[in-house]
């Protein structure tokens, strides 16, 4: 079960896209996990058959926790072909692999700050971990003793992998494992390999993917990986929906986006929206040097930004902030009740222009990669506009989302409050 977000201790397993014994690729998505802040496609990351199911969709899985596995073989879990005995792993709360970044599959442990059976604070700094983007502390994030460490110093341990346990009490036999011994271990705990926790019989198959009725709304329903990969390689999902190509679109799907015969040039969907709205006064001028002298907040990208995120339904997102030709990306969580720098080639959901100092009154640029709001003066006010493709948002949540930015741009303190 992979971890989603920083606070995330449990997965609530919505549906299989695969079956006991299928064939699966490496990209195929294998299920839908939920959150409590969102519902997520996870897809295999490698290539075998899916062996050894052991949890059903509706059951709540904590993170770590092994669910299924990829074999080389149908119906041969790797567990059931082990061939030394598994070292016994002490109680304790596990530490995972923490997500760092939205792309991070795996995490590099560079160096562990404490070692077997010493006493650790929550606050206590316990390992460092390096991914393709950065190198970060983490924290133990619970008081006991360290019992087991479960990957070693220079060993890369997959997202939500279980890499040490905390014991409430000092550890008799403290157990130190590589990442390979450490997964061999938490499969026999997790389901013996002579007793699976669920039978294959009892895994409800997957309901074949039925063609669905085509949407009046003119949105494309896609995984968010699939629909990045679109926008990097050229295609246009809505080739797709011309096709007849049943939706949700996932990675699988752009395969056959590329066997359709060529027509026009692809890029972004033709359809997209334009909205404006006028504001008399521009409240964020005062708000902002409000901030700054009474708050200490003195970054006016990163407040424009926790407005842009509030007006998303959560408040949850990574905002582009363009201003005076630099480029800054906020990651926003609760609107701006947690705001920090997020990473440079992350997908934004919403990009943020603001023009306030230039010379362009209006524009009319069409829709790129994400939604883009941009800020322009019109005599003491300003003039906000939303500029999107049909695919990303429906004409209901572009007028939501461009009103209630309006608003909090408007009138600050009063959103704040």
């Amino acid at each position: 079960m992979p971890a989603l977000g920083m606070a995330q201790d449990t997965g609530l397993i919505v549906a299989w896209h695969k079956s006991e014994g299928d064939a699966v690729k490496t990209g195929d998505v294998l299920f839908e996990v939920e959150t409590d802040k969102a519902t997520m496609e996870v897809e295999a990351q490698a290539d075998g058959f899916l062996n050894g199911l052991r949890a059903r969709a509706g059951e709540e899985v904590p993170v770590g926790n092994v669910i299924a596995e990829i074999g080389a073989e149908a119906g041969v879990p790797e567990a059931a072909s082990a061939a030394a005995p598994s070292p016994e792993l002490p109680e304790g709360a596990s530490v995972i692999m923490p997500a760092l970044g939205m792309a991070q599959d795996s995490g590099r442990i560079v160096s562990w700050h404490k070692g077997l059976g010493e006493a650790v604070a929550a606050s206590d700094i316990l390992f460092e971990v390096e991914t393709d983007k950065a190198t970060m502390e983490v924290e133990a994030g619970t008081e006991g003793f360290v019992a087991a460490l479960l990957a070693e110093a220079g060993e890369e341990a997959p997202l939500g992998a279980p890499i040490a346990i905390i014991s409430p009490e000092a550890p008799s036999n403290p157990v130190q494992l590589s990442q390979s011994s450490a997964a061999s271990a938490a499969r026999a705990e997790v389901a013996p390999a002579n007793e699976p926790a669920v039978k294959p019989a009892e895994v409800a198959k997957p309901a074949p993917k039925a063609p669905a009725a085509p949407r009046t709304d003119g949105r494309i329903l896609a995984s968010p990986k699939a629909r990045r990969l679109g926008l990097e390689q050229g295609l246009d999902l809505s080739r797709l929906v011309d096709a007849g190509h049943p939706q949700p679109f996932h990675v699988a799907d752009l395969e056959f986006l590329k066997s359709l015969p060529a027509t026009a040039p692809q890029g972004m969907t033709a359809q997209s929206r334009r909205l404006t709205a006028e504001l008399a006064q521009d409240g964020f001028a005062d708000f902002e040097g409000w901030a700054a002298e009474t708050a200490g907040l003195d970054d006016a990208n990163a407040l424009l930004a926790g407005l842009a995120a509030s007006s998303l339904k959560g408040g949850d997102a990574i905002v582009a902030v363009e201003a005076a030709g630099r480029s800054l990306r906020y990651a926003i969580a609760g609107g701006l009740g947690d705001v920090a720098h997020a990473e440079t080639d992350v997908l934004p959901d919403i990009l943020l222009r603001d023009l306030r100092m230039s010379r362009v009154t209006t524009v009319d640029l069409g829709a790129e990669a994400c939604p883009v709001l941009t800020l322009t003066r019109s005599g003491p006010g300003l003039l906000i506009t939303l500029e999107c493709a049909a695919d990303h948002l429906t004409a209901s949540e572009s007028v939501s989302l461009l009103s209630e930015f309006a608003g909090r741009v408007e009138q600050p303190l009063r959103h704040l409050l």
